[in-house]
């Protein structure tokens, strides 16, 4: 373990080696997390079904991790900020397997939101820390490489979770799809135990640095940025298998290909966007934002058809695929001297635009119906990207 790596200053650390391991281990962490965050998007039906609730309240589910996430993200930086990262991290690992192994054995809606509120404790602790965490493990120069392998656990969770959650909930019930994510929180825990360096306390946090990150004007407007665009893309995602059913009317078979095809897409724009944002953050956020616009408007309009809705769930994924990727590329420039407060505020409204968005997506599709909902999202898509447009006439933006 490459121990002087996470703890050298600055100015030193360009000197040794990375400590890689640690990075993959965080990746495993993040694609568990992810993994099971995303699982209620493709099991909301017999979920409602088994609990005896209608599917909009099931859907709440993702509401409750990310309200939780959006209050953990900063206390969990603040609390256990004189205490050794390695050890923090292994206790949000924990609760990524408490949190799973309660849900499938949930009785009834309570006991399943009392355990989405423990993942969003280690949801938003984990996201919060992680930049900070690779910032410690390798080299300035490797950062870039370091996030990409990071963003790989995600871009490999939306590839697997939705598809094999659905295909599982229906071969061997919703609550096996759970298990399997406390399997995998176990072995990213494992693995961080053997491979992560003691990463001691680099000083107390608190509220006062969040608020003078929070002051940055470019901080302030991705934020906007990032709170309109993803509120707008989970009001869309968490209804996805009901909006497959009854607009396209496809089977679970079908719809287990068409998240395969969102999941693919989110691979490949992981990459993708991480290449653009190296050269022009603000370019790479503008193309995911307005991908995930004109797609969820396609899908709004003319999702009826087969052959549209696959295509437009595709490239849907690219789109979202890209905007995580871009949005670290942009905390890197804006408040890379203040990681851990930077990355708390960004993963508060991450998760306040995923509560905000699955509220919405709930009223929406309890009114309006599933194709109100993908208007609603494409609505809030394009909203950011006006702000990004802002942002660049403002030039709080590096644009390259």
């Amino acid at each position: 373990m490459n121990t002087q790596a996470a703890n050298l200053p600055g100015e030193h650390k360009d000197k040794v080696p990375a400590a890689w391991a640690g990075v993959i281990s965080l990746a495993l962490g993040v694609f568990g997390l992810v993994t099971a965050e995303f699982l209620p998007a493709s099991l909301l039906t017999p979920m409602s079904q088994d609990l005896g609730v209608s599917i909009g309240a099931a859907g709440q589910s993702v509401t409750m991790t990310a309200l939780v996430g959006a209050v953990a993200g900063p206390a969990v930086v603040i609390g256990t900020s004189r205490f050794d990262r390695r050890y923090a991290l292994f206790g949000l690992t924990s609760l990524l397997i408490a949190s799973s192994l309660l849900a499938a054995f949930a009785s009834g809606l309570p006991m399943l939101l009392i355990s989405r509120a423990l993942l969003g404790i280690g949801l938003g602790g984990f996201w919060a820390m992680s930049l900070a965490l690779a910032m410690r493990l390798v080299p300035e120069r490797l950062m870039p490489r370091a996030m990409a392998i990071i963003m790989t656990g995600v871009s490999a969770a939306t590839v697997c979770a939705a598809p094999v959650g659905a295909w599982v909930g229906d071969v061997l019930g919703w609550r096996f799809a759970f298990h399997i994510a406390a399997v995998v929180g176990v072995v990213a825990l494992v693995a961080q135990v053997f491979t992560l360096p003691a990463m001691p306390s680099t000083g107390p946090a608190g509220l006062g640095t969040m608020a003078a990150v929070l002051r940055r004007p470019a901080i302030r407007r991705g934020l906007l940025t990032v709170l309109l665009v993803v509120a707008g893309h989970f009001a869309a995602f968490t209804f996805i298998r009901p909006f497959l059913e009854a607009v396209p009317q496809f089977d679970v078979e079908g719809i287990s290909a068409i998240l395969l095809a969102f999941g693919i897409g989110g691979f490949v724009g992981n990459i993708l966007g991480g290449l653009i944002a190296e050269r022009n953050t603000r370019l790479a956020m503008t193309l995911a934002a307005g991908g995930i616009a004109l797609t969820t408007f396609v899908l709004a309009l003319a999702g009826i058809s087969p052959a549209i809705s696959v295509i437009a769930t595709a490239l849907w994924g690219l789109a979202f695929g890209a905007l995580p990727v871009s949005v670290q590329s942009f905390v890197t420039q804006a408040a890379s001297d203040e990681a851990e407060s930077a990355g708390a505020l960004m993963l508060t409204t991450f998760q306040l635009a995923i509560s905000s968005g699955a509220v919405f997506g709930g009223l929406i599709f309890e009114t309006q119906g599933p194709a109100g909902v993908f208007a609603f999202a494409g609505v809030s898509a394009l909203l950011g990207v006006a702000v990004i447009g802002l942002t660049a006439r403002a030039g709080v933006v590096a644009a390259e």
